[in-house]
């Protein structure tokens, strides 16, 4: 279906702008009120431009990238949020990945693979 990275959502320090990719209009408002937030107070923390993107696998990617004249652009500041995002967002990453492979990709839901009351 796609060949490229599909864009789901991002944010630039620069324009001041959010961007959400239509073709996920069936998330429910809540995830896309909560990636809207995410996204901008990034952008407004950090500075430079932050988009989520699905690979051809499916896997969500937390991007950054910054103009070259943007002096100041916090590189190590960027990089210990993404972290964080990862961690404190993991839940909501890992259910975005299976609506995309389920949605998108066409796979398969497969409940084994879901670890249920931590056994």
């Amino acid at each position: 279906m796609y060949q490229d990275n599909v864009v789901l959502c991002g944010a630039s320090a620069y324009e001041k702008k959010f961007y959400f990719n239509e073709d996920f209009s069936s998330l429910p408002q809540n995830i896309r009120d909560e990636l809207q937030i995410m996204c901008v107070l990034f952008t407004e923390d950090v500075g430079g431009v932050l988009t989520l993107e699905f690979d051809d696998e499916g896997t969500l990617d937390l991007k950054v990238s910054v103009d070259d004249s943007d002096l100041l652009f916090d590189e190590i500041g960027s990089a210990l949020k993404i972290k964080q995002l990862q961690n404190d967002k993991r839940e909501l990453f890992e259910a975005l990945e299976m609506y995309y492979k389920v949605f998108f990709l066409g796979e398969d839901y497969d409940t084994d693979d879901k670890d249920e009351d931590g056994e």
